[in-house]
């Protein structure tokens, strides 16, 4: 040992050290103590030896040569304050939910090996009693881990069961009721569930996912049986869908120059619902009926179009008198003689109704602020009639009256109270008529809304 070095000891990592391998992750490290208080549970006696106290005991540390007594023990003292600040993050992460038992027991192992090779001067008792109740609580949490694998291995059949009973429902479907292009996406859909629960989701135990799997399976293999008998079928039907297209493509093609705009668009869309019920012909066939019937709707809408949009633009000139109208009617807001505005919001209302219709497109935007002036206007209506209702008036002013009248009694009782010295009665009269004053004021307040 050379002079002017410590006692060789296992070296000890510092607190940001053991919290990498505690948590797989980088931590700041501490900023330097210049001073620790756990040095007061050593002493350096006249040969430089460290020792630490221990309950009823002392034991010998080690030594720091050419160091005085407090450097010493202030050197010995700030390692014990590196393991207890790991002792202390390592407690806390076995409190944090998303650490893994087997982290916190990794860490744990590190710890007690640093712990049993480095002399420290420092309350050992302290930090035994945190490892301590590090391992208690490892113990739970790993039971609590178990619980939760279990439980996550109940969930996953919960789930896998569904998937295998909305599979068996799919193929126990009536064919002839059957949406079969929709109850396939999703017979494709529970398969890739399926194939997620047993990529990511928790391993069941084999005889329960082979029995599930197995009725999973024959769900599968009875639709897909019943999907080819159907379209099978179907085939032989094709004849009636073809002749049935022809006819509404008949009728499509007699309306496309129809001018009688609004029949004429619920006649296409009937003819759109019966088109979407009248089965497939052959994809050949049921492409070139498509063709011809959507053309026909495009010739009559594009007609159609063209004489809504020319009819806007000749409309535009009664947009702009409404929009000059609605200057005039918001300058009636906010309202201050509500039977002028009334009486102004009338004429206004009736040359709105006069200047005709707007564009479609502007149509909503006038029609909602002309709205907010007339709710406005009605909303003062209203208030004022309140204000002047003479029923609400009535009895604003018997409640005024009453009040007045407690008020004029209570203070006759406080008068009386003071007269006599009784100061318990002129404490409670006193307060009662604070009360009663405060009410008075409020309802006088509120008849003065009726009278102004």
């Amino acid at each position: 040992m050379s002079d002017d070095q410590p006692t060789p000891r296992p070296a000890i990592p510092s607190p940001a050290a053991l919290a990498s391998r505690l948590q797989a992750r980088p931590v700041a490290a501490p900023a330097p103590v210049s001073h620790s208080e756990s040095a007061r549970f050593g002493r350096v006696d006249d040969t430089g030896t460290v020792f630490v106290t221990v309950g009823e005991e002392e034991r010998e540390v080690g030594s720091y040569p050419g160091a005085s007594a407090d450097e010493a023990l202030q050197y010995f003292a700030r390692k014990y304050d590196e393991l207890a600040a790991s002792a202390d993050l390592l407690e806390a992460r076995l409190r944090n939910p998303d650490v893994a038992s087997k982290e916190v027991a990794d860490g744990l192992s590190t710890l007690k090996e640093h712990i049993a090779s480095t002399g420290v001067v420092g309350d050992l008792a302290a930090l035994e009693a945190t490892v301590a109740r590090v391992e208690e609580g490892l113990a739970a949490k790993r039971a609590e881990e178990a619980e939760v694998r279990a439980a996550a291995r109940a969930v996953a059949a919960e789930q896998r069961e569904a998937l295998v009973a909305e599979a068996e429902k799919i193929a126990a479907q009536p064919a002839g009721s059957t949406q079969w292009k929709t109850s396939g996406e999703r017979m494709r859909a529970l398969l890739d569930e399926w194939k997620q629960h047993q990529r990511s989701g928790p391993k069941l135990d084999k005889t329960t996912e082979s029995a599930l799997w197995t009725r999973f399976s024959h769900a599968r293999n009875t639709f897909d049986k019943g999907r080819r008998a159907w379209f099978a079928e179907l085939e032989t039907s094709r004849a009636d869908a073809r002749s049935t297209k022809e006819a509404l493509v008949a009728e499509a093609e007699k309306l496309a120059t129809s001018t009688d705009w609004a029949p004429t668009a619920r006649a296409f869309k009937q003819l759109m619902d019966r088109w979407r019920t009248a089965g497939r012909a052959s994809r050949a066939e049921d492409d070139a009926l498509w063709e011809r019937f959507r053309s026909a709707q495009d010739a009559f809408f594009t007609a159609k179009d063209e004489v809504v949009a020319a009819e806007d633009e000749s409309f535009r000139a009664n947009l702009e008198v409404k929009e000059a109208l609605l200057v005039e009617a918001e300058a009636l807001v906010p309202v201050t003689d509500v039977e002028a505005a009334k009486a102004a919001l009338r004429g206004i209302q009736d040359r709105w109704e006069a200047a005709g219709k707007v564009p479609r497109a502007d149509l909503e935007r006038v029609e909602k602020r002309m709205r907010r002036v007339e709710a406005t206007i009605r909303e003062a209506d209203e208030q004022r009639w309140k204000r002047t209702n003479p029923e609400v008036a009535a009895r604003a002013r018997s409640m005024v009256d009453q009040l007045e009248a407690s008020v004029a009694a209570t203070q006759a009782d406080l008068a009386k109270a003071e007269a006599k010295g009784d100061t318990k009665a002129v404490a409670a009269a006193t307060s009662k008529l604070a009360a009663q004053q405060q009410w008075l004021d409020q309802a006088r307040a509120g008849l003065d809304e009726f009278s102004g």
